[in-house]
C-alpha cells in the first residue's frame, strides 16, 4: 500500500522544491563516513542542523551571552529580545493565540511530564482515567503511568489495527466519564502514521475531556495549527525540527496553563517570595524555573524560520515524494516486510527482513556510509503488537533524495547477500 498525507494537514506546495539548493545549507551532509559519502536517514531520531541555526547560537554565545530578564545591562537586553522573539516565532508558527501559551521547556518529554505532573495534581483522583493509543512513544506512557501510580487513576490504551492506524471508534468506546485527559501522538515515530487527532479531539471536546498531543515528529513534517485543531496541549523537540537538542516547547491553552500548579519552583517563575508566602510570576514564566536554555530557544527560532522560508507545504510534498517511492522500491526486496501500512503516513518508512536481526540491518549499512535507526524506538509496545522485537527505521527528511532511498535499496540488497538470503 502506499502511503499518503493528509492533504486538511499539507496542501499542495506553490512552488518546486529545489533539494541539492537546500542540502548546501547543511555542512554535516557533506562528510564521509566509512569512505562513502554520508546518507543520513535517521530524521525521527534527530535532523541535521542548517548553518542558519548554528550560527543564530554562535552569534548569541559571541556577542550577547547574558541571562535574560532583569538584567539591566545591554546584553541581558539583547539575549532577552532574542530569546522572546524566539517564543514569538514558535507562536506564530504553531497559531498560538498569545506568547503566553508558549512555554519553553527541554523536549517533548519534558513537555508530557509537565502536564502530567501539574495537570495531574490539578484534576486526577482515584477511579479517574487517561486515554493514550496503542503506538505512543514511552514519552507518552511513562509519565501517565507514573501518575495512575500517585494518584490511583487508570491507564486505558485504545488499540491499532494491523495496518498500524488508530481508529476513532475505538478512541469514542473508551472516553467514559472518567476521562480525565487523552494524550496522543500525532504522528507515530514507530510506524509513521499519521492519527486522526481532529475527530479525536472533538470526541473528547463533547464530553468536556482535554486533549494533549505529542507532536514531536509531527511538526518537521505536517503543518500544525493548534486553534484549528483545537488542541489543549501541543508538544514537541526542536532538534527533530532541525533545532538544537536540549530544547521544545508546550504549548498550552492559557485557561488550562493559568489553573495549573507549577511544575517546578525556582528563580523566574516566582513574583515575590518571603518565608511565609510565595506568589508565582505570569503566564509563560510560571512554568520556566531557573536560567533557561536561552542558546537552543534562539536556535529553535533561527530553525523553524528556516522551515518556514522553504514552506511546510512543500517540505511535506516532498517528503511524501520520498515516501511513496520508498515503499514501492523496498517491497521489491524478497523477505522485506514493511512495518505500519496506514493510510496516512508520512517520513517513516519501518521494516524488517526474514533472517536478519534489525542491528545487523543498520551496521552492514552504516558500512555504506548509511545511517538508519535500528531497535524498539521507545516503542516497545507496538513492537509487541506486531509481534518483533525490532524493526529497521528509515526516516526521510527535507534534504533526502531519490538518489539517496536508491542506494539505500542497493545497500539492503547486499545485506541479502552478506546473509546468503
Amino acid at each position: 500500500m502506499s502511503p499518503t498525507v493528509d492533504p486538511l494537514c499539507s496542501p499542495r506546495p506553490s512552488r518546486p522544491f529545489e533539494v541539492e539548493r537546500v542540502r548546501e545549507d547543511f555542512p554535516a551532509l557533506r562528510q564521509h563516513v566509512n569512505g562513502k559519502p554520508l546518507i543520513y536517514l535517521d530524521n525521527a531520531a534527530t535532523t541535521q542542523k542548517p548553518r542558519s541555526v548554528v550560527e543564530a547560537i554562535r552569534r548569541f554565545y559571541e556577542q550577547d551571552c547574558s541571562n535574560v530578564h532583569r538584567g539591566v545591562h545591554t546584553l541581558s537586553q539583547r539575549a532577552t529580545e532574542a530569546y522572546e522573539r524566539a517564543r514569538e516565532i514558535v507562536r506564530r508558527f504553531l497559531n498560538a493565540r498569545s506568547e503566553e501559551e508558549i512555554i519553553f521547556v527541554r523536549g517533548t518529554t519534558e513537555a508530557i511530564n509537565l502536564v502530567a505532573h501539574s495537570f495531574g495534581r490539578w484534576r486526577v483522583r482515584a477511579g479517574d482515567e487517561i486515554l493514550i493509543s496503542a503506538m505512543e512513544h514511552h514519552s507518552n506512557i511513562v509519565p501517565w503511568q507514573i501518575l495512575c501510580e500517585m494518584t490511583g487513576a487508570r491507564l486505558r490504551v485504545a488499540p491499532i489495527t494491523e495496518d498500524g492506524e488508530l481508529l476513532v471508534e475505538d478512541v469514542e468506546r473508551l472516553l467514559t466519564e472518567r476521562t480525565r485527559l487523552v494524550a496522543m501522538t500525532h504522528l507515530s515515530n514507530a510506524l509513521g502514521t499519521i492519527t486522526p487527532a481532529r475527530e479525536i479531539i472533538r470526541l473528547a471536546h463533547e464530553r468536556g475531556v482535554p486533549v494533549l498531543l505529542d507532536g514531536a515528529q509531527a511538526v518537521a513534517h505536517l503543518k500544525v495549527d493548534v486553534q484549528e485543531l483545537e488542541c489543549d496541549f501541543y508538544a514537541f523537540s526542536g532538534h527533530k525540527l532541525y533545532g538544537p537538542t536540549g530544547i521544545g516547547v508546550l504549548y498550552g491553552k492559557a485557561e488550562w496553563l493559568d489553573a495549573m500548579p507549577p511544575y517546578q519552583g525556582g528563580g523566574d517563575m516566582i513574583s515575590s517570595v518571603t518565608f511565609e508566602k510565595t506568589t508565582y510570576n505570569r503566564l509563560p514564566y510560571k512554568f520556566e524555573a531557573g536560567t533557561p536554555h536561552i542558546a537552543g530557544a534562539i536556535g529553535l527560532g533561527a530553525a523553524i524560520e528556516y522551515v518556514t522560508t522553504l514552506g511546510v507545504e512543500a517540505i511535506a510534498a516532498h517528503e511524501r515524494d520520498l515516501l511513496t517511492y520508498a515503499t514501492e522500491a523496498v517491497s521489491s526486496i524478497p523477505g522485506l516486510r514493511v512495518i505500519g501500512t496506514a493510510r496516512q503516513k508520512a517520513s517513516i518508512l519501518s521494516f524488517t527482513l526474514d533472517g536478519v536481526h534489525p542491528h545487523d540491518i543498520g551496521t552492514i549499512l552504516d558500512h555504506e556510509g548509511i545511517a538508519i535507526r535500528a531497535g524498539h524506538h521507545c516503542a516497545q509496545p507496538v513492537m509487541e503488537r506486531f509481534g518483533v522485537p525490532a524493526t529497521a527505521r528509515v526516516s526521510f527528511a527535507l534534504y533526502n533524495t531519490r538518489e539517496e532511498v536508491d542506494a539505500l535499496v542497493a545497500a539492503l540488497q547486499k545485506v541479502r547477500e552478506v546473509f546468503g538470503l
